[in-house]
């Protein structure tokens, strides 16, 4: 399918994906229009042209991540990140309108055929095809235009922005900056019975939303606002004022202020500078409100994802249906925005229609593309052209399920870089686009949406599985049942009933079967490898002491819901494998206590402890917390064994009591790189596997065990 992209420094083009396919919660919807919203877009495409350092600087929690990433990698591997963000392909849009195709699992208002309008700037982009949550889809009234509704975002927004003023028939409102969000702020507005004045430097904007019903408007650069607001108000000032500009002068919020009356509102929608003066706003008792976008539901995952609604009782006006609100007043006639639309642009003269409006003069304030009546979309694409030659000899054909962070930034690197021993085949992701970014990036030779598609590739040896966590064991079993090798990023499962499937799966079978191997990186590291071999000789049981600083994170990460299940069975699994791989026996015993409190603000699986000793006799103790210093060393282990002491700091440094061990790293070295060459010496020397499969199922046990104990 076609999509919209944007490459920092390239610009804007049109570049071919593979399209979604349905999943669980989703609408799959044939796009037939979509708009552009000229503000917020030609923003975003300022900002990309920008070199990363300033944008990081703008950012100051961007710049303290580079840092943080700089300290812990190494400046060369903060290079090659901000070079592969510089390259990567990004997404335009987030308003759409079209027929729906597909319907996932749990859908129950929309049905195929049915036309809907959808909107999220993760979902609604610029494309042939989307997959969009049931709560960003609401179904277009009969009788109005496919073209119209595709502004459902738009009008979402400015809807939200009203509501959260609170007009009353008969009030008098100021609406600052007359660009599309204004402009429909307006006619919201005067659908309302309110009296509007419109304020912009543009003289042809100030003419449009007169035409449409504002009853007086002014140029702020040749009168004070604010007289004017006192002079056409009897003297009180506007009721209220909505800022829909984009500026960072902070004089458009000042002047908002002035224009009111005592106990008047301010509503923020546009992106403008928040420097308040107290005296602006504390005199006259003024309340300022922020809109948050198209309502509540945004950026909230479990509404917008997992489709929890709120009650209607509890919660009027959700983001789905103040987008429904929109499309129901423009079927109506209420609202007309025919003056706002120029003639939808076909998607194939993007390019095009994004220089026109940079450079600005007479563009339109709302650009619409066109999409061609598409066929069955495909869901695999060609992304390098086919080279005749030779696979090198033990070079294995790997393919990928899943391209996130994780993946795009330590595992592919680290395979890029190793071409005697892998060739990357197929990309498989979500979102087509970010397959064929990725592919492009690191040398795949396709890109698509449908891991059976990699599955079905005959070039595909082995599959490298980095996606959700709740969806590792599905992927898993389907690899092993076509026959491919499998790499998995921890966890290998998240339930007890996923491993015995696997488990079984692998069972001994007439043939050999394929590798199974889960990513517990840090018993490949080098720092482990040396005190395993001073280890190896040991006369008696080991005292191992881990303690993690795990860092905080926000209770909404999806590492905390079901799709990650938790940071103990989601990333604990490691320190558990580690253990394993130390004492190289069998768990005899398993307790462990956790710190929570009723709010939920603790969670018991951030900060626990817990014991495990093995039938060597062994006791190992783990502390992970997510209470600690995140600018304090992530991980320290010490082992008391055979009168000695080893130390084990963040995989920098190792060393023992009695100097015989001493090894030292400028950055942590973790394992990856020694990992993913174990799992190719497996495959093509055969032999046993880098990590027997009864300790991969311990260290997933262990999990389970400690996660029964402290949620208890």
């Amino acid at each position: 399918m076609k999509q919209v992209v944007i490459q920092p420094r390239a610009g804007v083009s049109l570049a071919e994906v593979p399209a979604p396919g349905i999943e669980p919660g989703r609408v799959l919807v044939r796009v037939g229009h979509s708009c552009v919203s000229v503000g917020t877009e030609m923003s975003g495409i300022r900002a990309l042209n920008r070199p990363l350092w300033k944008r990081a600087i703008d950012k100051s929690g961007d710049l303290q991540r580079l840092i943080a990433h700089a300290r812990e990698n190494g400046i060369a591997q903060t290079r090659a990140l901000v070079d592969r963000k510089l390259k990567a392909l990004q997404p335009l849009g987030y308003s759409a309108a079209g027929t729906v195709i597909g319907i996932g699992a749990g859908i129950t208002g929309i049905r195929e055929g049915d036309r809907v309008a959808c909107g999220g700037s993760d979902w609604a982009h610029h494309a042939g095809f989307v997959n969009v949550p049931e709560n960003l889809c609401v179904l277009v009234p009969d009788g109005l235009a496919e073209a119209e509704a595709s502004t459902v975002t738009l009008g979402a927004i400015a809807l939200q922005g009203v509501r959260r003023a609170a007009p009353t028939i008969g009030e008098t409102f100021l609406v600052s900056g007359l660009g599309i969000l204004g402009q429909l702020a307006c006619r919201l507005l005067h659908a309302n019975g309110v009296r509007v004045i419109g304020v912009d430097p543009l003289a042809a904007r100030r003419d449009l939303a007169l035409r449409a019903g504002a009853a007086h408007v002014l140029d702020p650069a040749a009168e004070d606002v604010a007289a004017l607001a006192a002079r056409l108000t009897g003297g009180h000032g506007v009721d209220g004022v909505l800022v829909a500009a984009a500026t960072r002068d902070p004089g458009v919020l000042a002047a908002a202020c002035g224009a009111c009356r005592r106990k008047g509102r301010v509503v923020v929608i546009g992106d403008v500078a928040l420097a308040v003066d107290r005296g602006d706003v504390y005199a006259k008792e003024l309340d300022l409100l922020i809109s948050t976008s198209y309502g509540p539901g945004r950026y909230d995952r479990r509404y917008e994802e997992e489709g929890l609604d709120y009650p209607l009782g509890f919660v009027r006006w959700t983001e789905n249906r103040n987008m429904a609100a929109y499309l129901d007043l423009l079927a109506a006639g209420r609202v007309n925005i025919a003056d706002l639309i120029a003639t939808p642009v076909p998607v194939e003269e993007a390019a095009a229609a994004y220089r026109r409006l940079q450079e600005g003069g007479d563009a339109p304030l709302m650009v619409l593309f066109r999409y061609p009546e598409a066929a069955a979309p495909a869901r695999i694409i060609p992304v390098a052209a086919p080279v005749v030659r030779r696979a090198r000899t033990g070079q294995i054909g790997l393919g990928l399920i899943g391209a996130g962070g994780f993946a795009t930034g330590t595992l592919l690197p680290l395979i890029a870089a190793e071409r005697d021993r892998f060739r990357l085949t197929t990309i498989v992701t979500r979102q087509g686009l970010s397959a064929v970014s990725t592919a492009r990036q690191f040398g795949g030779l396709a890109a698509a949406t449908d891991p059976a598609a990699l599955l079905d590739d005959p070039e595909t040896e082995a599959v490298l599985i980095a996606t959700r966590h709740h969806l590792h064991a599905g992927q898993v079993l389907a690899a092993i049942e076509a026959g491919r090798h499998v790499f998995v990023e921890k966890p290998l499962c998240l339930t007890e009933e996923e491993l015995a499937r696997i488990e079984a799966a692998l069972a001994p079978r007439d043939t050999p079967g394929p590798v199974l191997m889960t990513g517990f990186n840090r018993r490949f590291s080098p720092p482990i490898r040396q005190l395993s071999t001073a280890l190896r000789h040991r006369k008696g049981p080991m005292m191992i002491d881990l303690r993690v600083n795990a860092g905080y994170l926000a209770p909404e990460t999806w590492v905390h819901g079901p799709e990650g299940g938790g940071r103990n069975i989601g990333e604990a699994c490691h320190f558990y494998d580690l253990f394993t791989a130390l004492t190289g026996a069998p768990v005899q015993e398993i307790r462990a206590m956790a710190i929570g409190d009723r709010s939920g603000a603790l969670r018991p699986d951030d900060n626990f402890s817990a014991q495990i000793r093995f039938e060597d006799g062994s006791l190992a103790v783990l502390t992970y917390t997510a209470l600690g210093d995140a600018r304090f060393p992530k991980e320290r282990m010490e082992i008391f064994c055979d009168g000695r002491v080893y130390s084990l700091d963040n995989y920098t440094a190792l060393s023992s009591s009695d100097g015989r061990l001493s090894w030292r790293a400028p950055r942590p070295e973790k394992g990856h790189r020694e990992e993913l060459r174990a799992f190719h010496t497996a495959i093509t020397a055969g032999g046993d596997w880098p990590i027997p499969l009864w300790e991969q199922a311990q260290a997933m046990r262990i999990a389970f065990a400690i996660q029964r104990q402290i949620t208890a």
